[in-house]
C-alpha cells in the first residue's frame, strides 16, 4: 500500500496516525478516569482527528514545498514564477528533483551554446572591424596626402585618386556581402526560382573572369563539350553568384598556368552535381571544417593581398542551404581542391545530354 502513496502523502499518513493515536489515547485515558468509557465516541474521535490531522499536514507540506521551491526558482532564475503551478510541486519530491535536474541540464547546455555564440560574435566583430578599417585607413591616407599638397601634382593626384577609388570599391563590396549574408541568415532574401540552362550560366561566369584568369594564365574550361543544355530549377541570379564565388576562389588560389575545370554530372533522378576543380594551393584538412565561416581565412597574408570580402564561401553555403542543397569540399594540400554542390533538375523538361570529349 505504501507504494501507492507519494512520499509526502506517506509522510502525512504516518504523522497523522501518530498524532491521532496520541490524542485518542489521551482522550481514552481521560474518559477512563474521569468519565464513562464509550468505545463509539472514541472511534468517532479517532476518525475525525485522523482526517483533520491528515488534511492539515498535507496542506502544510504542499504549501511548504511550493513556497520553498518557488523561492529557489526565483533566486536562481531557473523559471519564471508565473510558470510554476502548485499542482506541479505539491507531493512527489523525487519527480520534482528529476524535473529540476532536467531543467538545470537544459539551462547548462543553453549557457554553453550562448558562450560559443558570444565567442563567435566577438571573433566576427573583430573580423568585421579589421576588414573595414584596412580599406578605410588606405583611403584616408591617400586623401590626407592629397590635402597636404599632393593634389597639385597631376600625376600623383590621379594615381592616389585611382587607389582611393579602389579602396572605396572594396568597402562597397564588403558592405554588400555583409548585407546579403545578413538577409540570407535572417531568411529575408527570397528566392526567385525559374528554369534555366546551367551550362549558359557557367559560360557567362567564364567570360566575366576571362581577363582575371588570363593574368595568372589559368584556363577556365568544361570537362566536356556539352552540346545540349542542362536545365535547372533554382534562383538563376543566386546560383550564378555561387559559381562566381567558387570560380573566383579557384583563380585567387590557383597556381600560374593552372586550370579551373567545371563538370556537371547526373547524381540521382532529379538531381545534378556541379564540380569545380582546380590544381592550385589546396587546403589543409584542419581548415576544411571552418572553411564556410564568415571571414575565416586559410592563408591570412595571401588572401588579404588578393582582396575579397572574406564572405564568399559563407554566402555560397547559405544560398545553397536556402535551395535545400548541399556543398562538399575535397582537397589535397599542394595538389588542388574540388568544390561540388547539388542542384535540382527542371521539372518541365529533363535534360538530354550528349557530350563529346575535348581534343
Amino acid at each position: 500500500m505504501a507504494k501507492e502513496f507519494k512520499r509526502s502523502y506517506k509522510f502525512a499518513f504516518y504523522t497523522s496516525l501518530f498524532i491521532t493515536l496520541f490524542t485518542t489515547g489521551a482522550l481514552a485515558a481521560y474518559q477512563v478516569f474521569y468519565a464513562n468509557f464509550s468505545f463509539i465516541h472514541t472511534a468517532v474521535f479517532f476518525v475525525l482527528c485522523y482526517c483533520l490531522a491528515f488534511l492539515i499536514i498535507q496542506l502544510r507540506i504542499e504549501h511548504f514545498i511550493y513556497r520553498r521551491v518557488k523561492a529557489v526558482y526565483d533566486n536562481v532564475s531557473l523559471l519564471e514564477s508565473s510558470s510554476l503551478q502548485k499542482q506541479q510541486v505539491t507531493t512527489d519530491m523525487a519527480t520534482l528533483t528529476r524535473e529540476v535536474e532536467k531543467f538545470a541540464e537544459g539551462k547548462k547546455l543553453e549557457i554553453e551554446a550562448l558562450k560559443i555564440r558570444e565567442n563567435y560574435r566577438k571573433e566576427f566583430m573583430g573580423n568585421v572591424s579589421h576588414e573595414l578599417k584596412t580599406p578605410l585607413f588606405t583611403v584616408q591616407g591617400y586623401i590626407l596626402t592629397l590635402i597636404d599638397g599632393a593634389i597639385k601634382d597631376k600625376k600623383v593626384r590621379d594615381k592616389y585618386l585611382n587607389r582611393a577609388s579602389k579602396g572605396l570599391d572594396r568597402l562597397i563590396y564588403i558592405v554588400k556581402d555583409l548585407d546579403m549574408i545578413t538577409k540570407l541568415e535572417a531568411g529575408e532574401l527570397h528566392l526567385r526560382e525559374e528554369e534555366f540552362d546551367i551550362i549558359e550560366v557557367i559560360q557567362n561566369v567564364f567570360d566575366l573572369f576571362e581577363m582575371k584568369s588570363a593574368k595568372k594564365n589559368i584556363s577556365l574550361t568544361f570537362d566536356l563539350d556539352y552540346e545540349e543544355p542542362i536545365y535547372i530549377y533554382a534562383d538563376k541570379e543566386k546560383i550564378q553568384q555561387v559559381i562566381t564565388n567558387l570560380v573566383v576562389n579557384s583563380i585567387k588560389y590557383g597556381k600560374i598556368g593552372g586550370t579551373t575545370e567545371v563538370s556537371i554530372e547526373d547524381l540521382i533522378k532529379n538531381k545534378v552535381i556541379v564540380r569545380i576543380t582546380d590544381n592550385g594551393e589546396g587546403i589543409e584538412q584542419k581548415n576544411i571544417p571552418r572553411l564556410f565561416e564568415r571571414f575565416y581565412r586559410v592563408d591570412k597574408s595571401g588572401s588579404r593581398k588578393e582582396g575579397g570580402s572574406g564572405l564568399g564561401l559563407a554566402i555560397v553555403k547559405h544560398i545553397l542551404e536556402a535551395h535545400n542543397e548541399k556543398i562538399y569540399v575535397e582537397s589535397d594540400f599542394g595538389v588542388g581542391s574540388e568544390f561540388s554542390f547539388t542542384l535540382e533538375k527542371s521539372k518541365q523538361r529533363a535534360p538530354v545530354q550528349t557530350s563529346t570529349a575535348k581534343t
